[in-house]
């Protein structure tokens, strides 16, 4: 186990980024969250899934001592399985040490072989069997309930891959209706769900997720909203990752960073891709001056090998590059 730095060197985290704080938009997709938050500094986490080499108690130790904020936590049989025994106990043990370190938190839920050992991201909310779709749901739930129990900011997910011979139409409905009691649940807990947007998935853009919105009724903010990885918008989106970043603001409940480049959907360390992240970042301070409550998140999650020397690197990197940081 690593050693803990004391309580008292950084806040305990709190529900200050609930889901309650956050104002339902105007109709524009630019208006602004209310709430503002008065340094502009952002909130920076690692996430786990690129730390699979360490145990969660020595990675949120590590991130701890380099600074860090936050983590995108990854439910996944290495870190915290949220299909083992004794979850809630388990989840009350993860809440004490984020406590103690003084560590904010998101619930991811991209872990490649959690449900199934043989499907990357197998079953998803798409599958043409509605026991597999059950499955995901499931998981899904089970993230909002650890989710609350940790006092996360948010809850992500993602749509999965269009099966084969399933016209898009019926997948779309398909992920409708399996969401449906994810979003009550959440509702119910106050953690937002924070929907990616994946290059090669049903929903693999911004207008995609808010196509999702329409079929839903056009939930909340406060309820349904977007986990926006920069690395997506470099990858596909049309407009550059900085002017993606405002066009989302008043859905965004979660930001994961990378590099990456045009058309190539490979997380890449900062300084590898083609990002402006100068143009990026201080696109994140206007957004967390003006209320985003949430972590920004580097998303290495193929690098685990070199896990420990790259959270350190990432951190420099986004410190020199924003001083806000």
């Amino acid at each position: 186990m690593s050693t803990a730095r004391p309580a008292s060197r950084r806040p305990a985290p709190s529900r200050a980024g609930s889901a309650a704080q956050v104002t339902a938009p105007a109709s524009s997709h630019s208006a602004p969250h209310s709430s503002p938050h008065s340094s502009g500094r952002p909130r920076l986490g690692y996430g786990t899934n690129g730390l699979t080499d360490l145990r969660l108690d020595d990675a949120l130790g590590l991130l701890a001592d380099l600074g860090y904020d936050g983590v995108g936590l990854t439910l996944d049989h290495m870190h915290l399985d949220p299909l083992a025994p004794d979850l809630a106990a388990r989840t009350a043990q993860v809440a004490r040490r984020l406590g103690e370190l003084g560590l904010g938190v998101t619930v991811e839920t991209g872990a490649r072989y959690v449900l199934d050992p043989r499907r990357k991201h197998g079953p998803s909310l798409l599958d043409p069997d509605p026991e597999d779709r059950a499955a995901r749901v499931r998981l899904l739930l089970r993230a909002v309930r650890v989710a609350s129990d940790l006092g996360a900011h948010a809850v992500h997910c993602f749509s999965g891959v269009l099966p084969v011979d399933t016209p898009p139409d019926v997948a779309w409905k398909r992920l409708a209706s399996s969401l449906t009691p994810v979003l009550e649940a959440a509702e119910a807990a106050r953690v937002p769900l924070a929907v990616e947007p994946e290059p090669g998935h049903l929903l693999a853009t911004l207008d995609d997720f808010h196509h999702l919105r329409g079929l839903l009724g056009d939930p909340p903010p406060a309820v349904l909203g977007l986990t926006l990885d920069i690395g997506h918008c470099q990858c596909l989106e049309p407009l550059p990752p900085a002017d993606c970043l405002r066009a989302a603001a008043p859905w965004v409940h979660h930001i994961q960073i990378e590099d990456m480049r045009r058309g190539v959907h490979e997380h890449l360390p900062f300084g590898d891709g083609e990002i402006d992240f100068p143009a990026v970042l201080a696109a994140l301070a206007e957004l967390t001056a003006t209320g985003y409550p949430g972590l920004t998140v580097v998303e290495l999650p193929r690098h685990s090998h070199a896990g420990p020397e790259l959270a350190r690197t990432s951190l420099s990197f986004l410190r020199r590059e924003a001083p806000t940081c």
